[in-house]
């Protein structure tokens, strides 16, 4: 006994038997199920006796939180851990911390999951994603899913695919592959082997020939990837290669062969259990849920919209990042982790525990401990794991959420599985509408190693009328010889390779830290980068290399990680030496530092890059200039990289240092660097991928003479494209005539001239084949955005004379704001201020964002006419700011203005947002709306009321409906005024109405339609209280009216604005949606 028992509480348990202890209380088929029992029963901490010993659980998150602490514990490997050793001996989830191997495998294979090589694994797991989804359209909306099987298929080729080069090809089989029966019956009775008395083993002896055959199957399944991989050696850079020749930075060893078919099977098991798991308890729970099951499937709709799924994608999908993360809380399917005290401890401040005392983690509880999640602990809400909250819950309640084990025995793959599980919901959610097979299911359980959904059978039916066929070509682009010159080709620019070495080049040094290559990458982009900057990068090393050496005599650029709080290996010296300085050691060193974590691990984001920083400074190094940080959990951190590198490394150190390259002094080389152009005379012409052509049926002029004038365009939409009513059109513009003639003008180009565009670096621009230059102008770039400092930074950089480059400083510089941003001045624009500026062609292309889609409300309804959708939109054409001679005309407004019926143009069908949307089902009939909108803001109103008259037709009962509607006057702009007059006898809507310019009683005196709003504030109120739902359209000055009106109807004329922020706040998206712009 230790003086740490005194005044400790006994750990409560349940009686058990002599010699088996509580053996037989455990449930074998879900042993999970007997230890949340318990949990219910004993509170947060509880002792079990078993055969192999006793083992205490905690279920707590601040138990769990307290034994995550790797100082005062460990994973053991013992219980149902130690069994699966019979299989795979010390691979890196079973070896114990003290075997060699362990390190020796972790180290050389922790590069092959880091965020590069991730990234590099998209395209093929794309392929695997696609094979699952082509499986299920052609089974068709009849077929029963089995799916955890097919997620497991899934999963396991995906695995193998991307780290291995190997091939199992579960889509073509209809049984399992073998691997997988017997990785299933080998983890289940490794935990039944635990539970039992070693005693009994004699009566086990079937099952034990079973495990040991099950063993064999294994390791022959993994000898034969081995196999393969040597007979085709491809020089492919992957997991298995790493295997084969990764030798360990640390000790200079290779893994042996044994150790890689333990490795093998490690990652084959736990690489695909844990995932197929997630995602079958992910679809059950959407199923269930379907209000999260809309919002899912609305933001992957209108981030992806019908287009092949990139790896663009997947970080702009929160929502899905959400419903991953709540799903991982709620069902993790690692449910339990081991842990052993490394000496006697008391935890909780009362429970005394031994060492070695063998824990248990019991995560299936303590990721729903109401002192963290509250009174909803227990139910599915994906909304409280978007970002902030997730980041907010996380550092509030420190290992609150804890899927994917802790410490450094932490699961290694968790990018991989990240990056899979996003893009299977993704791509599954955009082509399939999911429901349960059998309504009345509820969720089971089965359990190995891991858990999964038990008998859960679910049915998939193809969205947009597709047909397996038509899902084929959409899940591979519909790449032809047209759209393919539109990807952007990366190609090496022979401007760039002119720079070469410089003899008179300044000597640089780069140090990096990186588990996982990527900080390694960076610090090689970096050096590339050097010499178009006068700079050579001598030393390209590890951080530890610099240990008590770093230069002096140059400048210092390091590049490191943080894993969870600790360096990565090749800095660890490094960062102890740092910690051991007592004096201005550093005095003479000038560094920059930029810096990548991962916000999940929120108590030590960028921990390692701030104590290198700020230590540095603290014993008398200079800093250059501001630390660079980048998030790996965006996915931007190349971009993140890039812009720091431009926007603050290059200035500080061009500043500090003058350059040797040829930055800023007009030389054409330079100027060309980001693209490089070749003219020619062949045609060619090339459309985009995201949208489809489609074809305008009929255009007419919707104002009078004089008025602001609005156009109403309709649009025969392309086959295959359906949209619903309040949706949006996305409409790819061409550039107007004008905008391009002031270029060609500009650059003395001939209208017929022809372009061919290679780039070093990534590009919207075709490339690699000839263009004609109107195509390019006009199809591919902005000409009328507005200048960025950056853009003008280049045109001074051009400048011939030094006033003209003064006067271009103070523009990227103080005036920017106002001469620039404010006037929307152009790189068109400044050239023409500017004739002195000598840019190159190639410059101006790649100083000119890609043109983007612009989103107008689709202002009818599929029941009118589901193939035809109708826009209504105002022409935007004034005198430009930047240059009054000039006229300042919208892009997309004046492209639509200009097409005739017959023309063709390239639209997407997007969807609105979910509360933009008309009550539906049971609501429809019981639920009012207000709509409010004023001028071309009437666009999706007359798509809502078009659809409230052909139900009425169809003989359906409706809520009433109000319509607020301002405008200049009667005989002006009164928009779509005999539609609405027999929608208004039909009884589909009535219409209230302000104008702006013209009394009339009509109007009751009001002029704008907050005063109209106001006026009928009455039945505003009745039907508010009724449960109305209101609807507002229109610029941002008629939404903030709007909403101060409304306030005060609904909560009193005395309300405050305080007051009305807080009601709007808690009815906007749900009772109250808007969309409003500038």
């Amino acid at each position: 006994m230790t003086d740490k028992t005194a005044n400790t509480t006994p750990i409560p348990g349940p009686p058990g038997l002599p010699l088996v202890g509580n053996a037989f209380d455990i449930n074998l088929e879900l042993p999970l199920r007997t230890f949340q029992d318990f949990a219910e029963q004993y509170g947060e901490i509880y002792r079990l006796n078993l055969p192999a010993g006793s083992t205490v659980i905690v279920s707590s998150q601040a138990l769990v939180h307290e034994l995550c602490d790797d100082k005062r514990f460990r994973k053991p490997v013992a219980s149902s851990l130690a069994e699966i050793r019979n299989g795979v001996h010390d691979g890196l989830f079973t070896a114990r911390e003290d075997e060699p191997n362990w390190g020796i495998a972790h180290r050389i294979l922790m590069p092959a999951f880091g965020p590069a090589s991730i990234q590099g694994m998209f395209t093929e797991m794309h392929e695997i994603a696609s094979q699952l989804t082509l499986k299920w359209a052609r089974h068709g909306s009849d077929a029963p899913i089995m799916v955890t099987d097919d997620f497991t298929r899934l999963t396991l080729d995906t695995l193998a695919l991307c780290t291995m080069n190997f091939r199992f090809n579960s889509y073509y089989h209809d049984d399992l592959h073998p691997f997988i029966n017997a990785m299933g019956d080998f983890l289940t009775e490794s935990g039944s082997r635990s539970m039992r008395p070693a005693l009994t083993s004699v009566f086990y002896q079937q099952a034990n020939r079973k495990y040991w055959a099950d063993i064999e199957i294994l390791r022959q399944t993994a000898q034969g990837v081995l196999d393969t991989r040597r007979k085709q050696r491809t020089g492919r850079k992957d997991l298995l290669s790493a295997m084969l020749d990764g030798v360990d930075p640390k000790t200079g060893q290779k893994l042996s062969d044994s150790s890689i078919i333990d490795n093998l099977i490690t990652f084959l098991i736990a690489g695909h259990e844990t995932t197929s798991g997630l995602l079958s308890f992910a679809f059950y729970l959407l199923i269930k849920h379907q209000d999260a099951y809309r919002k899912a499937q609305a933001e992957v709709d209108e981030v992806v919209g019908k287009g092949v799924i990139t790896e663009e994608h997947i970080k702009k999908l929160p929502y899905i990042a959400a419903i991953l993360r709540e799903t991982l809380r709620i069902c993790p399917t690692i449910p339990i982790i081991a842990r052993a005290a490394n000496q006697d401890e008391v935890i909780g401040g009362k429970y005394f525990i031994a060492k070695d005392q063998r824990l248990a983690l019991l995560l299936a509880e303590s990721h729903m401990d109401p002192s963290v999640y509250g009174e909803t602990a227990r139910d599915f809400k994906p909304e409280r794991m978007l970002d902030k909250n997730f980041e907010r819950l996380t550092k509030e309640f420190p290992d609150c959420w804890k899927p994917f084990g802790t410490g450094m025995r932490a699961c290694i793959g968790r990018p991989f599985a990240w990056q899979e599980a996003v893009l299977v919901m993704a791509m599954l959610l955009q082509n399939f509408d999911f429901s349960l097979d059998d309504p009345s299911y509820e969720l089971l359980y089965k359990q190995t190693l891991t858990t999964k959904p038990k008998n859960f059978y679910m049915r998939a039916s193809l969205r947009d009328g597709l047909t397996p066929t038509e899902l084929e070509h959409r899940l591979a682009g519909n790449v032809t010889s047209d759209s393919k010159s539109k990807l952007a080709l990366r190609q090496t620019s022979p401007s760039a390779a002119k720079q070469g070495d410089r003899a008179d080049a300044k000597p640089m040094s780069i140090f990096y830290g990186s588990n996982t290559g990527t900080c390694e990458s960076l610090a090689q982009r970096l050096a590339t980068n050097a010499a178009s900057h006068g700079f050579a990068a001598t030393v390209v090393e590890p951080m530890d290399s610099a240990t008590e050496s770093l230069p002096t005599d140059r400048p210092v650029v390091i590049i490191t990680a943080s894993f969870e709080g600790q360096p990565p290996d090749n800095a660890a010296s490094f960062c102890a030496w740092l910690k051991r300085l007592e004096a201005d050691e550093l005095q003479n060193v000038s560094y920059s530092l930029f810096g990548c974590g991962h916000h999940d691990w929120t108590q030590t984001f960028h921990q390692v890059p701030k104590l290198v920083d700020a230590t540095m400074k603290a014993h008398g190094a200079s800093r250059i200039c501001d630390v660079g940080l980048t998030d790996v959990a965006q996915g931007n951190m190349f971009t993140d990289f890039e812009q720091w590198e431009d926007d603050v490394f290059w200035p500080a150190i061009e500043s500090r240092y003058g350059t040797t390259g040829t930055v800023g002094g007009g030389d054409e080389s330079l100027l060309s660097a980001s693209l490089d152009v070749v003219f020619s005379s062949p045609r060619s012409s090339t459309l985009r991928q995201d949208v489809k052509e489609a074809t305008v049926v009929d255009e007419a002029v919707l104002t009078a003479a004089g008025a602001s004038p609005k156009k109403h365009v309709e649009i025969q939409l392309p086959d295959g494209v359906a949209y619903k009513v309040g949706d949006y059109l996305a409409v790819l513009p061409v550039n107007s005539k004008e905008s391009i003639n002031r270029v060609m003008r500009q650059f003395q180009l001939s209208w017929d001239s022809h372009i061919t565009i290679g780039s070093d670096r990534w590009t919207a621009l075709p490339t690699g084949t000839p263009v004609p230059v109107y195509d390019v102008l006009g199809s591919y770039v902005e000409l009328s955005q507005p200048a960025t400092k950056r853009g003008i930074l280049r045109l001074a950089d051009a400048a011939q004379d030094e006033c003209t480059k003064h006067r271009l400083l103070k523009l990227a510089g103080d005036s920017y704001s106002e001469e620039v941003s404010l006037k929307r001045a152009s790189i068109l624009d400044l050239l023409d201020r500017f004739p002195s500026v000598s840019l190159p062609f190639g410059t101006f292309l790649s100083l000119l964002p890609p043109i983007r889609p612009r989103q107008y409300s689709i202002s009818s309804s599929p029941l009118n006419n589901p193939s035809r959708a109708t826009l209504t939109y105002s022409l935007l054409e004034s005198p430009s700011l930047a240059n009054p001679a000039n006229k300042y005309t919208g892009v997309a407004t004046s492209y639509l203005s200009s097409l005739a019926a017959g023309d063709k143009i390239l639209v997407s069908v997007r969807p609105t947002h979910t509360a933009f949307r008309l009550p539906d089902g049971a609501d429809m009939d019981k639920t009012p709306i207000i709509c409010v909108g004023a001028g071309s803001g009437l666009a999706p109103f007359r798509g809502f009321i078009q659809e409230r008259a052909a139900l009425l037709a169809e003989g359906r009962q409706l809520g009433p409906a109000l319509l607020f509607f301002g405008c200049r006057g009667p005989q002006m702009d009164d928009l779509y005024r005999d539609e609405f007059d027999k929608w208004q006898e039909l009884g589909a809507v009535d219409v209230r109405r302000a104008f702006s310019r013209v009394e009339s009683g009509e109007t009751s005196g009001c002029k704008h339609v907050q005063d109209r709003l106001w006026d009928d504030r009455e039945e505003v109120k009745k039907l508010w209280e009724r449960g109305a739902r209101v609807y507002v359209c229109g610029s941002r000055h008629v939404g903030e009216g709007v909403k101060k009106a409304m306030g005060r109807i609904v909560l009193g004329d005395g309300a405050t604005e305080t007051e009305v922020a807080q009601w709007y706040d808690g009815v906007r998206n749900d009772r109250y949606a808007t969309d409003v712009f500038d």
